[in-house]
C-alpha cells in the first residue's frame, strides 16, 4: 500500500512539474492569410518565420529557457476573422505574443485587440502606412516594410525631372496609401504625378482604368510611367497587352514573389525598387536563408520568406534582451531603438513608431540564360538614413 502511494505521488508530481513546463512555454500566435487572394504571401511568411526562428536559436527553437511554441491561425485575409483569430489566440490559446498579418486591411483590425490585451504584436508582412501611422498604437512593432519605404524607393528609382507619371492602385488601405506616399516622395524628384486611378482587389479587366491613364498622359511630352502598386493577382501582363507602348508609355512596380517575375520575362529594362530579391542582400543571414531554402525545397527563398525570417529573428533579439520575459512592459523598451538582423541587413525599430528602418533595392529587370524568370538585378541600395522615413503618428 505504501509502495502505490508513493507511486501515484510521483506520479502526480510528474504531471505537475510537465502542466508547469507546458505553462512556461513561450506561445507565438502566427496570423495569416493562407485562404484567399494572399495565400501565395502567407505560406511564405510562415516558412520565413519558422525559419528565422530556427536560425535564431540556433536549432533550440527555444529563448530565456523557454521552448516556443508557435500558434497557426487562417484569417483569410478578412478583417473580422483577423479580429477574432487574435483575440482567440490571446484569450484561449494563451499566446504571449503575436505576429501578422498579410492584408493590411486585416492587420488594421488587429492593432486594438493587441492594445486592448496589452499584448505585443509584430506586423509582419502589412504595408500600409497606417498601421505604424494613424492606427498606431505602443504594442505595436512592424519588421514589414511600410507603404512610405516602397513609395520613396521607387519614386526615386523612376522620378526625374520632366517625367510625367500616373498611377494605379487597389482601392484599399494598402494601395491609397501607397500612392499618398509615392505622390509626395515624387514631388521632390522634379516629376509630375497626372492621374490616379483605383480599381476594386478583385479586378480582372483593366481596359477602363489603363485607358484614362494612357488618356491622362499620352500628349505630354518626355518619358511617361504608369507606376503600379498592386497585392495578389498581378495586372502587369493584361496592362502589357493593352499596348501603352503605342502612347510612349512604360510601366513600372516595386518587386514581386518568383512566380510573378515569371510572368515578367517581357518586361525585360522596366526599373523599378523592390523589399527583397534573394540574389541582391550579402551578409551571414541571407547566405544561411538561400542554402537551407534551396536545400530544402528545391528553390530560392522569395520575397515573403525573407520577410517572415525578419519577424522571427526581432522577436528572438528581443526575448533575449528580456531573458524571455514577454511582458510588453519589458519588451517594448527593450526593443524600442533596437537594431537586429535579417536576410535583408541591419534593421532598427525606430522608437517613435517601431517601424522597422530597413534597406530597399532599386533595380532593373533583365533575362538571364537558364533563369526562369526576369532577374531584378540592383541599380542603388536605398540605405534607412538616405530615405528619411516620415513618422506619420504625431510623435
Amino acid at each position: 500500500m505504501a509502495f502505490r502511494l508513493r507511486t501515484l505521488a510521483f506520479a502526480a508530481a510528474l504531471a505537475v512539474a510537465a502542466s508547469a513546463a507546458y505553462a512556461d512555454d513561450l506561445k507565438i500566435a502566427l496570423i495569416r492569410g493562407l485562404t484567399g487572394p494572399l495565400q501565395a504571401y502567407a505560406k511564405q511568411t510562415e516558412t520565413g518565420f519558422r525559419m528565422g526562428l530556427e536560425y535564431a536559436t540556433k536549432g533550440t527553437m527555444e529563448v530565456g529557457g523557454r521552448k516556443i511554441v508557435v500558434i497557426a491561425k487562417d484569417d483569410q485575409s478578412k478583417p473580422d476573422l483577423a479580429k477574432t483569430a487574435l483575440t482567440e489566440a490571446y484569450e484561449d490559446d494563451g499566446a504571449d505574443i503575436a505576429v501578422g498579418t498579410t492584408s493590411s486591411a486585416a492587420t488594421i483590425a488587429m492593432l486594438p485587440v493587441a492594445e486592448e490585451h496589452k499584448k505585443i504584436l509584430v506586423v509582419e508582412p502589412a504595408v500600409a502606412d497606417e498601421i505604424t501611422g494613424s492606427k498606431w498604437n505602443r504594442y505595436i512593432f512592424r519588421t514589414a516594410r511600410n507603404s512610405s519605404q516602397d513609395a520613396i524607393s521607387n519614386a526615386v528609382a523612376i522620378g526625374k525631372p520632366g517625367e510625367h507619371i500616373a498611377t494605379l492602385a487597389q482601392d484599399y488601405a494598402f494601395g491609397r496609401d501607397g500612392v499618398a506616399a509615392f505622390k509626395e516622395a515624387l514631388a521632390k524628384t522634379g516629376a509630375t504625378l497626372d492621374a490616379e486611378e483605383y480599381a476594386p482587389m478583385n479586378t480582372t479587366d483593366f481596359t477602363a482604368p489603363a485607358q484614362r491613364l494612357f488618356d491622362a498622359l499620352k500628349n505630354e511630352p518626355g518619358r511617361k510611367i504608369i507606376w503600379v502598386i498592386w497585392a495578389g493577382a498581378d495586372p502587369m501582363q493584361k496592362l502589357k497587352a493593352l499596348n501603352p507602348e503605342r502612347y510612349g508609355i512604360e510601366l513600372s512596380t516595386g518587386g514581386n514573389i518568383i512566380p510573378v517575375l515569371k510572368q515578367w520575362k517581357d518586361l525585360a529594362g522596366m526599373e523599378g525598387a523592390t523589399y527583397y530579391y534573394y540574389g541582391i542582400p550579402k551578409n551571414p543571414v541571407n547566405d544561411w536563408l538561400v542554402a537551407e531554402h534551396q536545400k530544402r525545397f528545391g528553390a530560392p527563398p522569395d520575397f515573403f520568406t525573407a520577410a517572415g525570417m525578419a519577424g522571427a529573428m526581432s522577436l528572438v533579439a528581443g526575448l533575449e534582451k528580456t531573458k524571455g520575459d514577454a511582458d510588453a512592459e519589458k519588451l517594448i523598451p527593450a526593443m524600442e531603438g533596437m537594431s537586429f538582423e535579417t536576410p535583408k541587413g541591419t534593421m532598427t525599430f525606430r522608437p517613435q513608431d517601431h517601424q522597422a528602418l530597413q534597406s530597399m533595392y532599386g533595380f532593373k529587370l533583365t533575362n538571364q540564360p537558364n533563369v526562369d524568370w526576369a532577374v531584378p538585378v540592383l541599380t542603388h541600395e536605398f540605405t534607412a538614413s538616405e530615405m528619411n522615413l516620415p513618422v506619420r503618428n504625431g510623435r
